[in-house]
């Protein structure tokens, strides 16, 4: 996503106004397991401060489609992402290599990587949560830790109780 900023650097404007919707590359987004990114929107402004830096101020809006982590099913994350800094630190954070900002600046490693970091780590869709997550056998094994109590460990426990 390609701004042009020679007005701003120049001095001829104070900001730049942006409202973009969101394109990324298909096989970007079968890299972090993404479905599809939709209704992806970014709108804001870059300025200069009192240093001659580029700052940018903006809020990303979409909705990322993930695979269900039980039925691999499609899954709506919304997502809302308020972006503020200097964009030359920011190019650095993320090991882009950027050269001195001259007349225009890409933007787009800076929201894809904003938007990534906001992608939750597991999903499970509505229907997911009442399915029935174990058989003969076997069961799924999820976060919530039951306290169960080895037997050899129980009449130690009783111990502890009884003080």
């Amino acid at each position: 996503m390609e701004i042009d900023i020679t007005k701003l650097v120049s001095g001829i404007v104070k900001q730049i106004d942006i409202d973009n919707s969101i394109v990324i590359d298909e096989e970007e987004l079968k890299k972090h397991d993404i479905l599809e990114l939709k209704e992806s929107n970014i709108s804001g402004y870059i300025t200069k401060d009192s240093l001659n830096n580029i700052i940018i101020n903006c809020v990303i809006k979409a909705i990322v489609v993930l695979p269900c982590s039980i039925t691999l099913k499609p899954v709506n994350c919304p997502i809302d992402v308020k972006i503020e800094g200097n964009l030359e630190e920011m190019f650095e954070e993320i090991n882009e290599k950027s050269q001195k900002i001259q007349n225009s600046i890409d933007i787009l490693p800076i929201i894809w990587e904003n938007i990534l970091m906001e992608i939750p780590m597991k999903v499970v869709s509505e229907e997911a949560k009442d399915q029935k997550i174990e058989g003969n056998g076997w069961r799924l094994i999820t976060d919530e830790k039951k306290e169960e109590i080895n037997p050899a460990f129980q009449k130690l426990s009783e111990l502890l109780k009884e003080k």
